[in-house]
């Protein structure tokens, strides 16, 4: 089987040039300014996603692979509505009409009906926004993006399907261009822009890969579980503790682990090396398919212990405090 690697190609030469270009007119570009859910402290242009869209829609014209077509066209009409709401802002009911929307409609059209289209909706809506909720540390989102869509490039490599294998690389290698400007210390943030439809791209094709028998289900979960457990440990806690969970916060393990004193640098090192864990975990469940509640339970260990570990250190630092 063969791979049309030209598109990975394309989608980082593009995205390096694009924001190179975007660099240059710093002074123009909407700006990241510091707020109740920032770890960082200056201003920062908040447009990267739109040099990591460009590169993917160069990489989609060496894609052929009609089945995807609802997946493009779900992800960039989400880009179009977070870049609008990046420069000019949009009202929250307006920007989650648009992820309902575009789920629903993706899903209908991969040929997913009834309560799974339903259900579906709702996970796509969720990963959609939990991307961007974890879009708050230098290199944390673009990281995710390179090593989850790599992940699952190999796997449709390994399943038989050239044109998702070709696809998801060249989102990978979009995020890994823009990660050279990322990475600590940042020099541009993604953005909406960037973070919804990567969010929406990993649950849309992660379901596309499982409903054609590319990848179990349990696959894509496990390769973006770092995001997936944080997210939703994070939004039920705070739920319990009667907090207004649409408020901006900084209660995110990710950025527990900042505030207590790492660095940027330190925390995305260490967050690339669970999230490699979990890929090579995921790779286990689809290689050996029956040591699957092996895997669970060692994933699900992995995060019991990082988190209690930080659970710890965090009411010594508030007594302390």
């Amino acid at each position: 089987m063969s791979v049309d690697w030209a598109a990975a190609v394309a989608a980082f030469v593009v995205c390096w040039l694009v924001l190179v270009w975007l660099l240059k007119r710093e002074h123009a570009l909407p700006m990241d300014h510091p707020n109740a859910r920032s770890l960082h402290a200056t201003p920062t242009p908040r447009i990267g996603g739109l040099g990591i869209m460009a590169g993917i829609a160069a990489a989609s014209l060496f894609v052929v692979d009609i089945a995807l077509l609802p997946v493009v066209l779900g992800a960039f009409a989400l880009a179009a509505v977070s870049l609008l709401d990046d420069v000019r802002g949009l009202p929250v009911p307006v920007r989650f009409l648009a992820h309902f929307v575009a789920a629903a409609g993706c899903l209908f059209a991969l040929g997913v009906t009834g309560w799974a289209l339903l259900a579906g909706t709702l996970a796509v809506v969720w990963m959609t926004n939990l991307y961007n909720f974890m879009d708050g540390a230098d290199g944390l989102a673009g990281g995710m993006a390179v090593i989850g869509f790599g992940a699952l490039s190999v796997a449709a490599w390994l399943g038989d399907a050239p044109g998702l294998a070709a696809f998801c690389a060249a989102i990978a290698a979009a995020a890994l261009a823009f990660l050279c400007f990322n990475f600590p210390s940042a020099r541009l943030f993604m953005g909406d822009a960037g973070s919804i439809p990567l969010g929406f791209l990993s649950a849309t094709l992660g379901i596309s890969g499982a409903t054609t028998g590319t990848w179990p289900w349990l696959f894509p979960l496990l390769v973006f579980s770092p995001f997936i457990v944080d997210a939703s440990v994070t939004l039920v806690r705070r739920t319990l503790r009667g907090e207004k969970i649409w408020q901006a916060h900084r209660s995110h393990y990710y950025q527990r682990v900042v505030l207590l004193g790492a660095t940027h640098r330190q925390l995305a090192l260490s967050a690339y090396v669970l999230m490699l864990a979990m890929a090579a975990l995921a790779f286990v469940l689809r290689t050996f398919p029956g040591h699957g509640p092996w895997v669970l339970i060692l994933s699900a260990a992995t995060y019991l212990t990082i988190f209690l570990a930080i659970d710890i250190r965090w009411r010594r630092f508030r007594n302390e405090a």
